[in-house]
């Protein structure tokens, strides 16, 4: 019986819009749904980074090109390609959903989302022993991302995908219309 549901595959093939699909359809059937997923930003066309926004709206930055990062001043740049990660920017908005998520009150089932756990995501300790607790915890089902296996495997992301617990879905330009059923059916 799988209890997480993670979706896999290339970056920009619509994994993120398949988890807010997702996010709707569980809502208006009643389902809590918590979390947070990563947005493109875009300006002028181009994408110049991304943001993180919780299943509330609430929105703080992850990453931005260089040159428009701003300064770290002094602190140690954490840096994917040419994005700059805001780790404080992203804790302060990804950290206290993991607090609350063990508060199911009712005990009703919630469904947890992380889109996310990719490399940027991974340079914060704390969110790593967050999805670690939640992934161990009754009180709640995830449905989360995961990048594809590409140069060094991901500590964190090797250990989702070889959990006996979590049913990967691999996203594709084919199917990712079809998969949504699919999905809400395993949650």
């Amino acid at each position: 019986m799988f209890k997480h549901v993670f979706l896999t595959g290339p970056p920009g093939v619509g994994k993120t819009t398949v988890v807010q699909k997702a996010c709707e359809a569980l809502m208006s059937s009643g389902v809590g749904v918590e979390g947070f997923y990563t947005e493109e930003v875009r300006e002028g066309g181009r994408r110049v980074g991304f943001d993180v926004v919780t299943v509330t709206g609430e929105r703080g930055q992850l990453s931005r090109i260089r040159d428009l990062a701003g300064s770290s001043h002094g602190r140690r740049e954490h840096t994917v390609g040419q994005y700059v990660v805001d780790l404080p920017s992203f804790e302060n908005v990804a950290l206290p959903l993991f607090r609350n998520v063990g508060s199911a009150e009712g005990g009703s089932r919630k469904v947890f989302v992380i889109d996310e756990i990719g490399k940027m995501e991974l340079f914060s300790q704390p969110f790593i022993r967050a999805v670690r607790q939640t992934l161990d915890s009754s009180s709640c089902t995830i449905l989360g991302t995961i990048p594809i296996p590409k140069g060094k495997p991901l500590a964190l992301v090797e250990e989702v995908r070889s959990r006996r617990d979590v049913k990967i879905f691999t996203v594709s330009k084919e199917n990712r219309n079809t998969i949504l059923q699919d999905i809400l059916s395993t949650l």
